[in-house]
């Protein structure tokens, strides 16, 4: 699966409404992966697109229990009933923004994830066409793989009927990401449900949202650089085994964060999303500038900066959008000068909706 971790170029915005829609939120979910219906469904359409936000994963010292969705920033898959598709089946038959992935269904994040929720809604009869449109580079640290499957899942589950809960949904995903890079929800999760999501539980999944409220101003600052970081090479970077202070300050670092988050505290998230003493020091020498870019992005007045996933992307954060900019600027800066990288900064808000159907042929 390596083939999905390939860098292709900076990050390219884009153009995608902001994200307005008030989600319902679901508090607690647990889920297995089985079949979820004993009868089979009919589609309700004939073909739907679909789109999942980019993520920002760990957040400083949440590694693997803590994600963002980033708004503006994704991947957008459309479906359609294909009666030239064997039952049961998914084909892709198009895949456009990266040269790098296979069409092979099986050895492909949207495909993996389509096969997943199709055998959850028992869907037997009808075989399916897929298109993936990559809005995110491969290996970005911006939940690439996550986005593609996310936005697959909830594609299948819209054509029949949005019978899966959101639950469900990441579950679908994990099937993508486990063969991928780990099992591991903090990007799947947030490019599903939207906002903030704490994982509090793999076995049984459990999902948290945490709601950042909505009259407080939150900004991302992304600056991707031209530079592979292979998920699985930046998790075999980090040690099997870590200290006790090193433990206890990553978990007060956390809590802090999430307290922030519900509080709408910008100021200390980023103090917090700054503090990671276990995962962050292992990855920032891998990435070649990230140190100085971190050091230039808090100069310039960001409130935090760390690695946004497992990187290249660093993500800062701040209240206001065109300091964002500016602050964008000094980190491309510092890339350049100290990592001798060329790379792209876009400041986007926080994606509170998560995937979802953006157009559907009824049947």
């Amino acid at each position: 699966m390596a083939i999905c971790f390939q860098f292709q170029s900076p990050v390219k915005p884009i153009t995608f409404p902001s994200s307005n829609t008030k989600r319902v939120p679901i508090f607690k979910c647990k889920a297995s992966f089985s079949t979820t219906t004993t009868t089979e469904l009919e589609p309700v359409f004939t073909s739907v697109k679909s789109f999942a936000p980019a993520t920002v994963a760990n957040l400083g010292p949440g590694f693997d229990f803590l994600g963002a969705a980033v708004d503006g920033l994704g991947d957008f898959v459309s479906l359609s009933i294909d009666p030239s598709v064997s039952p049961g089946h998914v084909t892709i038959s198009e895949i456009s923004g990266s040269s790098k992935l296979s069409p092979n269904p099986l050895f492909n994040c949207a495909g993996i994830a389509a096969i997943a929720t199709m055998k959850m809604l028992n869907v037997r009869s009808f075989g399916l066409s897929l298109k993936l449109e990559k809005g995110l580079p491969l290996g970005s640290g911006l939940g690439s793989s996550a986005a593609s499957a996310a936005a697959a899942a909830v594609a299948v589950n819209e054509l029949f009927g949005a019978k899966l809960g959101v639950d469900q949904l990441v579950l679908a995903g994990l099937e993508s990401e486990a063969k991928v890079s780990g099992y591991h929800a903090d990007n799947i999760a947030p490019a599903v449900m939207g906002g903030f999501v704490l994982i509090k539980s793999y076995d049984p999944l459990e999902l948290k949202p945490l709601i950042f409220p909505q009259n407080q101003e939150l900004f991302f600052i992304l600056a991707s650089p031209e530079f592979e970081a292979p998920t699985k090479k930046m998790r075999a970077a980090l040690p099997a085994e870590i200290g006790m202070p090193h433990h206890v300050w990553n978990c007060s670092q956390a809590g802090a964060l999430v307290a922030s988050v519900l509080e709408g505290d910008v100021v200390g998230l980023g103090k917090a999303l700054s503090s990671d003493k276990i995962v962050e020091p292992k990855r920032a020498p891998l990435i070649p500038g990230m140190e100085a870019v971190k050091k230039a992005a808090i100069k310039a007045g960001a409130f935090g900066c760390t690695i946004s996933g497992a990187g290249p992307t660093a993500v800062a954060v701040t209240d206001n959008e065109e300091e964002g900019k500016k602050i964008g600027q000094k980190m491309v800066d510092a890339f350049l000068e100290e990592g001798h990288l060329r790379s792209v900064a876009m400041v986007k808000k926080l994606d509170r909706v998560g995937a979802r159907l953006i157009e559907g042929v009824p049947r």
